[in-house]
C-alpha cells in the first residue's frame, strides 16, 4: 500500500491565547491528527514537521508556517495538507487558486477534517470553491465593518491609534498633551511665523537641538532622536491633530483632545503654507540690493563622473545681475576656469531640470502604487494622493514647488551622456507619512541620457528622450527673412519693404542674412536641435559666412 505523507497546518488570526499551554493551534493539530490516524487503513502517515502560524491573518500568503510547508510540497515531501476548516488555510479565494496550481504541479492534495470533501474530487473543489467564496466576502464584511467603525469614531473626534503625534501621549480613545514634548511643536510653529520659510525653520530648529520623538519599535530597536527633515516639519505644520482635531482621509472633524497651536492660529498658518508665503524679517532673504536672494537647493548634493563635487557660484554681470552656477570642485582650485575636464552648470536651469524630472517620476502610476512596499490598498489611495499632490501643477524656474521637490534628492550624480538622481527615503517617507523602511528602494533611483552644450566656459544639458525647445523667435524671424527675400526677388527696395511691414530699413537688413541658411540648420531650429549659442541676438551682433558647409563649422563651436 502506498503512503500518504500528510502535513498539519494550523492558523489563529490574534494572538490570544497562544501563551497557554494547549491553545487554539494546538487543538486543531490534534484534530487533525485523529483524522490521520482514523485513515491509517488507507495508508496516511503524518509528517513530524508542524506547520503552525500563530497571530497572522488569512488573507496573505505571507506567513512562515504556510511558505515552508509550501516549499516541502514543491520538493515533493508532503503528498496531502490537513486543516481543521478551510478558512485556517487561506481566506482569499485568489489566493487558494495559487495553493491549487502549487498542488496540482506536486500530485498533492487537500483536505478539511471538519468539512467532508478533498481537493481530489471534482465535487470537493466546487464545494471548496464555494466555501472560499463566503470566507472572502466575510473577511472583506469584517474589513468593512472594522473601516466604519474607524470613520464613524473619528467623525466623534476619536483617536483610533497609529503612531502617537510629537507633543502628545495616548490616554484611552484621546489623546493629552505631553508638555516635554509639546514645547518642541510650539517651538517649530513659533519659528515658523517668525521665518516664514521652512529651509529657514529647519536651520533654526537645528541649532537649537530639536530632534524627534524616540520610540521603540516592536523588535525592542530605538528608532527617533533625530534632527528634523524638511518633510518632517512640514508635516507639523500640516498636521490639524496640533489644532485640536482629527483627520480621517480627506474630511478634518473636531477632536476631543486638547489642541497644543490655537485653531485660529493654525488656519492662518495654512493658508501662508498654502499661498508659498515667503514673508522673512526686515532685511532677511534680500541681497544688499534689494534683490531677492537665492538659495543653491543643490549644494552637496550633485557630484560629477570624477566623484568631484559640484560647488556652488555666482559672476556679476556689468549691470549687477548675479549669475548661479554649479561648477565642479576642481575648477574653482584650478588657475584656469575654462578647464575642459570639469563642469559648470547654470543653477536655475539645473535646478528646474531635476525638479521637473522628479516630478514626472513621482506622477507614473506604477511609481505612485509601489513606492510603499506592502502598502493595502488605503495605504496606496493616500500615497497616489499625496504624490499627486506633490507633483501637481507647472514649476517655475526658482519657485516654492521646484524646491519642495529638489528636497527629496539625496544625490545627483553626473557623467557625460548620463545624468542619476537618488531620492531620500527619509524625505519620500515623511512625505507619504509612513516608516522610512517601507519605501521601496527601487523607485528611488532615476537615470536619464542627455545631450549637452557648450555656451562658453559654462554646459546646458538637453535630455535626450525629450522634444527638442524651439527657439521661436529665431525661428519667426527666419520665416520673415524668407518673406523679405522674396520681396525683394519681386522688385521691392528695402524702404518699400520697410514700410509695408511697419519695421525700419535696417531690421529689414539684418533679417534678410538669415534667408542664407543653411537647410539643414534651419531645419535644426525648427526642430529645437540647434547649438544653445545660436540665437537671434548672435545672428544679429555676429557675421556669418554664406557658404553652408563654412556655416555649419562655425555654428557647431557655439
Amino acid at each position: 500500500m502506498k503512503k500518504i505523507r500528510c502535513a498539519i497546518y494550523t492558523r489563529k488570526s490574534s494572538d490570544d491565547g497562544l501563551e497557554q499551554d494547549f491553545n487554539s493551534l494546538d487543538a486543531q493539530h490534534e484534530a487533525c491528527a485523529a483524522f490521520i490516524t482514523s485513515q491509517k487503513n488507507e495508508g496516511w502517515v503524518q509528517v513530524p514537521d508542524r506547520y503552525d502560524d500563530g497571530g497572522i491573518s488569512g488573507g496573505t500568503m505571507e506567513r512562515p508556517g504556510l511558505q515552508r510547508l509550501l516549499a516541502d510540497i514543491h520538493r515533493g515531501a508532503v503528498d496531502q495538507i490537513l486543516v481543521y476548516k478551510i478558512d485556517r488555510l487561506t481566506r482569499s479565494l485568489a489566493d487558494f487558486a495559487k495553493i491549487v496550481d502549487i498542488l496540482d504541479a506536486s500530485g498533492a492534495s487537500f483536505v478539511s477534517v471538519t468539512q467532508s470533501f478533498n481537493t481530489a474530487t471534482s465535487m470537493g473543489r466546487l464545494t471548496l470553491n464555494m466555501l472560499l467564496s463566503f470566507a472572502q466576502f466575510e473577511r472583506e464584511v469584517t474589513a468593512e465593518r472594522i473601516r466604519d467603525k474607524i470613520a464613524a469614531s473619528k467623525r466623534k473626534g476619536l483617536w483610533m491609534g497609529g503612531n502617537v503625534p510629537l507633543g502628545y501621549e495616548p490616554a484611552g480613545r484621546t489623546l493629552k498633551i505631553r508638555e516635554a514634548d509639546a514645547r518642541t511643536i510650539r517651538t517649530i510653529y513659533d519659528l515658523y511665523r517668525q521665518h516664514r520659510n521652512i529651509r529657514v525653520v529647519k536651520a533654526e530648529a537645528d541649532k537649537l537641538g530639536l530632534r524627534t520623538a524616540i520610540r521603540t519599535l516592536s523588535s525592542g530597536r530605538l528608532k527617533g532622536g533625530t534632527p528634523f527633515s524638511f518633510g518632517h516639519i512640514y508635516h507639523i505644520l500640516t498636521n490639524p491633530i496640533y489644532a485640536g482635531r482629527i483627520r480621517h482621509k480627506a474630511k478634518v472633524w473636531p477632536g476631543q483632545h486638547p489642541p497644543l497651536i490655537d485653531p485660529a492660529v493654525w488656519d492662518a498658518l495654512q493658508e501662508l503654507l498654502k499661498a508659498g508665503a515667503v514673508i522673512l524679517r526686515s532685511g532677511k532673504g534680500r541681497n544688499s540690493d534689494g534683490a531677492k536672494r537665492h538659495v543653491s537647493l543643490l549644494t552637496g548634493k550633485v557630484f560629477d563622473e570624477t566623484g568631484d563635487r559640484l560647488t556652488p557660484s555666482h559672476t556679476q554681470t556689468a549691470k549687477g545681475r548675479r549669475l548661479r552656477y554649479y561648477v565642479s570642485h576642481r575648477l574653482i582650485r584650478s588657475s584656469d576656469p575654462k578647464d575642459p575636464g570639469g563642469w559648470r552648470l547654470p543653477a536655475p536651469e539645473l535646478e528646474t531640470l531635476l525638479a521637473d524630472l522628479v516630478r514626472n517620476h513621482l506622477r507614473v502610476p506604477t511609481v505612485q502604487a509601489n513606492i510603499v512596499s506592502d502598502a493595502t490598498t488605503e495605504e496606496v489611495a493616500s500615497s497616489v494622493k499625496l504624490l499627486t499632490e506633490l507633483a501637481g501643477g507647472e514649476i517655475e524656474t526658482g519657485d516654492e514647488k521646484g524646491g519642495e521637490l529638489l528636497c527629496l534628492v539625496e544625490r545627483v550624480q553626473i557623467a557625460p551622456g548620463k545624468i542619476g538622481i537618488v531620492l531620500s527615503a527619509k524625505e519620500v517617507a515623511a512625505r507619504l507619512r509612513t516608516e522610512q523602511g517601507r519605501i521601496s528602494a527601487d523607485h528611488l533611483i532615476l537615470e536619464y541620457a542627455f545631450r549637452h552644450r557648450k555656451r562658453g566656459v559654462e554646459t546646458k544639458l538637453i535630455l535626450a528622450d525629450a522634444a527638442g525647445t524651439r527657439d521661436e523667435t529665431l525661428f519667426r524671424n527666419i520665416a520673415l527673412a524668407h518673406r523679405y527675400f522674396g520681396m525683394i526677388r519681386s522688385g521691392q527696395t528695402y524702404a518699400e519693404i520697410a514700410e509695408a511691414e511697419g519695421a525700419s530699413k535696417r531690421r529689414i537688413q539684418h533679417l534678410l542674412e538669415l534667408a542664407f541658411l543653411a537647410p539643414d540648420v534651419i531645419r535644426d531650429v525648427f526642430e529645437g536641435r540647434q547649438p544653445t549659442g545660436l540665437t537671434s541676438d548672435w545672428l544679429k551682433s555676429h557675421a556669418f559666412p554664406s557658404i553652408w558647409k563654412e556655416q555649419r563649422a562655425q555654428f557647431k563651436s557655439l
